[in-house]
């Protein structure tokens, strides 16, 4: 709803104001007020004034967005904090400038342009389309879906379609009231520096909306405006079919498994549904009150599968009445993928992302050699990030191909899959452990609804062929293997600054010095063997004590590595206040004390939180 000026001009508005006699708050005030037509958001800053709230303006209107994790992200209110109207039209003038900056040519972006989508929740739409308004008053030709499409797709359409760029309006698991923006570049992957931080700054050259980008009567008939669905929707799913061998096809259509599915009210249910008729998977079994997209996010309170069981609940339930022993759950976007399965116990285990992750490189690498005439494993490449488990390099040393570690996001795995894929390597698949998975570079990103069908597939193959469960097969994997023992959780903090403290004091740990870092937990039991720190950019692993992964000055985060093998990940959260941790303990294929493995583990990344972190005294909880 766009504010009405027939009554009172902004310029008015302002004069009949008292504002805070702050000289920078008072100008962002007005700039809101000249700037918004928004009447819900400019009416919570009018009201804000009026209450002499400076606080809440002062966070809202002196702090602005930052391009995080491949985009932007935060909560629906007024605000240059947020995301609103106003932001969408920012982000989005600072966007098309940077790619006009990279792309002169006027030709170039009329033919090949941007892809622009949007998933379920609140505003999703506008904010689309006010983004839609900005590139073809810029003369970019848009392809906007006109329906709501998952993460995947919109990275899925950049590739074949051959766009510059790639945008979907989503927040992905983040509670209802957020939403934000994902950029994809030209390679269908997410973005990477320097174009984070060029966008950031055509930003900020380009704060005051132009007139015509609130305009959205451009979006009524453009020649230069197109719907890609019903292009995008077909080639996704050919592209899809090839990575199933007709072997796997052939023994979908006779399997008898049925699998529980959620979309968590996201939008994965029709993509996931025709993603198994491809396949020839039996139909799926829908949670019906968690089937169609709902931004109001009924039957949970955070729509998040990666955690684990508050989110499946529904789904186990389901799972129980109709006797099925597979629950597969996506996240609101449709790019992350949770599984759980029904031991013979009774008891429902919920594979966490470095579990699945184990069970799907195994997959890959079967699939690969099952659909290719002479598969060429040394030429294979498999990918994790630095907080997934190192599963895969075990294989990869068994199995003879290539593991690569990459900084934490998909952003850096895509891009050195696509990086590896163009030196003539064969990239089968990266994971993470937030329960992404990629295969194939057909979506450069995690892509739920492949994963999805991947994970259907190899558990009826798996129960056909071998009459083996999932929960049987990653036994099997971790014997023939080694087991690799896993915790991820996290802290969460209300004051950066204290978390940023924590992290510095690990960097002066020996009497305040810089460079020194702590040397041992539970009186010198375990030693610290090496450092790295991405922050900084040291690896004391390595003579010239320089990390091999890319340095990242903004992003807090250290690895610990002990005597033991074991090690610990802190790292501070891009798009949620918290401070995460992953710790790992492997053992050789012929150790099978693996109750001891687990309790070694648990035992020292508890020593090392109460030892290293102490998070009570740095306010976290």
């Amino acid at each position: 709803m766009l504010a009405s000026n027939a009554h009172v001009t902004p310029a008015e508005l302002i004069s009949s104001l008292e504002l805070s006699g702050e000289k920078e708050l008072d100008e962002q005030i007005k700039k809101w007020i000249l700037w918004d037509r928004n009447a819900a958001t400019l009416k919570q800053v009018i009201d804000a004034v009026k209450e002499k709230d400076w606080e809440a303006l002062r966070i809202r209107l002196c702090r602005y967005n930052t391009i995080g994790t491949a985009g932007l992200r935060s909560g629906m209110r007024a605000g240059f904090d947020s995301i609103n109207d106003l932001v969408t039209i920012q982000m989005a003038q600072g966007l098309s400038q940077y790619l006009q900056d990279v792309y002169p040519n006027v030709a170039k972006r009329e033919s090949q342009g941007v892809v622009i989508g949007y998933d379920g929740r609140f505003n999703g739409k506008r904010f689309a389309q006010l983004i839609g308004a900005v590139f073809l008053n810029s003369s970019f030709r848009v392809y906007f879906f006109g329906r709501m499409v998952p993460t995947p797709f919109v990275s899925f359409a950049v590739v074949h379609l051959k766009c510059l760029a790639g945008i979907i309006v989503t927040a992905s698991h983040n509670p209802k009231s957020d939403n934000g923006f994902k950029f994809f570049w030209s390679n269908g992957a997410p973005i990477l520096a320097p174009h984070d931080k060029n966008i950031q700054a055509a930003m900020m050259k380009r704060l005051e909306p132009l007139p015509s980008s609130w305009d959205l009567s451009i979006l009524d008939d453009h020649a230069l405006l197109v719907d890609p669905f019903r292009e995008v929707y077909p080639a996704y799913y050919e592209a899809m079919k090839k990575l199933l061998c007709h072997t796997f096809v052939e023994t979908n259509e006779c399997s008898q498994l049925r699998f529980i599915y959620t979309p968590l009210h996201g939008v994965g249910f029709q993509y996931v549904r025709e993603a198994f008729y491809q396949a020839r998977l039996k139909p799926l079994i829908p949670v019906v009150r968690q089937k169609d997209p709902d931004p109001e996010f009924p039957t949970t309170s955070f729509p998040d599968p990666i955690d684990g069981k508050d989110s499946l609940n529904l789904a186990i339930k389901k799972a129980e009445e109709e006797h099925c022993t597979i629950v597969l759950a996506n996240d609101p976007d449709a790019d992350r993928l949770a599984v759980a399965e029904l031991d013979p116990k009774g008891r429902w285990k919920i594979f966490n992302g470095n579990e699945l992750g184990a069970l799907l490189g195994w997959w890959a690498l079967e699939s690969y050699k099952t659909r290719t005439t002479k598969p060429n494993v040394p030429n294979c490449v498999m990918l994790a990030s630095a907080v997934s488990s190192k599963i895969l390099g075990a294989m990869a040393r068994a199995e003879g191909f290539t593991f690569v570690e990459t900084n934490v996001g998909f952003k850096w795995m895509a891009n050195k899959a696509l990086e590896l894929q163009g030196l003539g390597r064969t990239v089968l698949y990266a994971f993470e452990q937030p329960i992404g998975y990629m295969f194939s570079l057909n979506v450069p990103d995690k892509d739920g609804i492949n994963a999805a069908c991947q994970v259907a597939t190899m558990a009826s193959y798996l129960r056909s062929t071998r009459k083996m469960t999932l929960i049987e097969k990653l036994r099997e994997i971790y014997d023939t293997y080694g087991y690799h023992a896993t915790i991820c959780n996290w802290f969460t903090y209300e004051n950066p600054t204290k978390m940023i403290q924590m992290f510095d004091k690990l960097r002066r740990f020996d009497d305040n010095l810089p460079g020194t870092y702590p040397k041992c937990i539970l009186n010198g039991e375990f030693e610290v063997k090496s450092v790295r720190d991405l922050t900084t950019g040291l690896d004391t692993a390595y003579p010239d004590r320089r990390s091999r992964l890319p340095l990242s000055p903004n992003k807090q985060m250290i690895t610990f590595t002990f005597n033991n093998g074991m090690t610990i990940t802190f790292r501070a959260s891009g798009s949620e206040p918290k401070l995460r941790y992953y710790s790992e303990l492997f053992g050789l294929p012929e150790e099978k004390e693996w109750d001891e493995i687990n309790e070694t583990l648990r035992r020292m990344t508890d020593a090392v939180i109460t030892e290293f972190i102490q998070p009570t005294q740095h306010g976290m909880s």
